[in-house]
């Protein structure tokens, strides 16, 4: 039990799962697109409809590769799309 503690308590210091670098690509017939790249296509179609970068509190994410398409929702209020 004792190890185990040790491990965990390691973990936190050094970084683990939660610090370490991490890349999400989402790949659907000849098309792959980064997390990251989306989240920027999102927050600049979010900007071009007036929101201001602080306006920013929650976006939930929609991919839907079989139409091309990401969906997003910002702060449960703002809805659009973006090309995948």
């Amino acid at each position: 039990m004792a190890r185990k503690q040790s491990v965990e308590r390691a973990n936190e210091l050094t970084g683990g799962f939660a610090k370490a670098q991490k890349t999400i690509v989402v790949q659907f017939r000849e098309k792959e697109r980064k997390a990251d790249d989306l989240l920027q296509l999102i927050k600049q179609d979010a900007l071009s409809k007036g929101l201001k970068d602080s306006d920013f509190e929650k976006v939930d994410v929609y991919i839907k590769p079989e139409e091309q398409k990401v969906f997003y929702v910002i702060n449960n209020d703002v809805n659009g799309s973006v090309d995948f």
